[in-house]
Formats: structure tokens, sequence, C-alpha cells
């Protein structure tokens, strides 16, 4: 049977990140597409995960083709969450995923700067794929305490690729999340969030546990 494979970018990036290219090339190399869905869906503004989670459903295929969810930071956040909601999802490849996220950054923020988010309604957020600041809904926030992590427990085979210098979500949420999950395998590599100084290593990670060299 045919897999499918669907890669879910980052928090404020874009189809057209180094990560997404970088792979969308290695799967084109060996004749697999990867669908690539553009999250922000042309409006940042009221991005939730909620309306991410359910807009990657929607590109499933027909069941009961498996599906393979590639994730990086919050977009592997959303892909542990889709493992958990939908059956189709078989496997998990999961690149610096952020976990504890909503906390580390309200945490970063500021307890003043939150309220203000919270009483105003948006935030101005700096958007790499855009290349600019937009704003962001508080129901952002709201949405996301909905999604506590502790209620991952699917047991499905996951793959964590997470860098021990990692400034953004520190290596230890991984360590936690695989800790208490023995199906989940968490490789470390001497990187930071970005893992762009390790995307051959990536690729060879992704290849072995998809069993991509059987194509």
């Amino acid at each position: 049977m045919n897999w499918e494979y669907i890669y879910l970018h980052g928090f404020a990036s874009s189809p057209n990140s180094l990560k997404a290219n970088y792979l969308r090339d290695r799967f084109s190399q060996i004749q697999i597409p990867l669908t690539i869905p553009d999250l922000n869906q042309s409006d940042f503004t009221h991005l939730t995960m909620t309306r991410q989670l359910r807009q990657v459903a929607a590109t499933f295929p027909p069941s009961p083709t498996p599906v393979t969810l590639i994730g990086s930071s919050f977009g592997g956040l959303a892909s542990a969450w889709l493992g958990e909601t939908q059956l189709q999802c078989q496997k998990l490849v999961l690149l610096a995923p952020a976990f504890t996220f909503l906390d580390l950054w309200l945490s970063a923020l500021g307890e003043q700067t939150v309220e203000i988010w919270r009483r105003e309604g948006f935030l101005p957020v700096y958007h790499y794929g855009s290349k600019r600041s937009l704003p962001l809904s508080y129901n952002f926030v709201t949405d996301l305490k909905q999604y506590p992590e502790t209620k991952i427990q699917r047991q499905i085979p996951t793959l964590i690729i997470h860098g021990i210098n990692d400034e953004v979500i520190p290596i230890q949420a991984s360590r936690d999340f695989a800790a208490s999950r023995p199906w989940v395998k968490l490789i470390e590599q001497q990187s930071d969030h970005s893992l762009a100084n390790v995307l051959p290593e990536i690729w060879q990670e992704i290849s072995t546990f998809c069993q991509l060299s059987n194509f």
C-alpha cells in the first residue's frame, strides 16, 4: 500500500522554509510526492491549533491509505495531535517539536504583554514567511489551552529529532515527552532550533524510519 507523506511547517513560517524545501527536494529525488500545506491559510491573524488540525485532516487521502506526518516545531506539535486523533496517521517524524510552546512563549512575553494582548485582542508577531510583523488574535492562546500534551498517548511509531542547543524549545521538552512513551525514539543532534546544519542527517534518519530505501 502506498503511503502519503505530509510536511507541516512551523509557527510564523511557510511552505517555502529551508527544511520544507530541502525535504521536498529529497522526496522528489526518489519520486515520492511530499504534500506541504500552507498552514497560514492567508490568514495568520486567526491561526489556531484547531483550525490547523482541521485543515491538515482535510488533506488526508481516502481511507485506508496510511499517512506519515513530518512536522517542524509548532507543526511538530500539530502532527503529534493529529497522530492522536486521526487513525490514518501511522507514523510521526517530529523535528524540534514545540512541546510546552504556550508556557514558554507566554513566560517570555511577560505578564504585562500577555495582559495587553488579552485586553486588546491582537499581538504583533514577526512572520518569517511574510518577512514582516502580522497581528495574531488572542484566540490562539485560548484555543491552544485545550490541548494539554499529557493527553497525547496513542502508541504509533514516532521519531523525534531535536537539537541539544535549541534556544526556542529546550530539548528537555522532547526528553520528557519521550521518557514516558516507549514508542517514541528521540535522536539528539548538535544543533539549534532550526536544525539547519544537520539536514542530511535528518534525511538519513527519515529515510531509515520510513523505509524509503525500499522505493
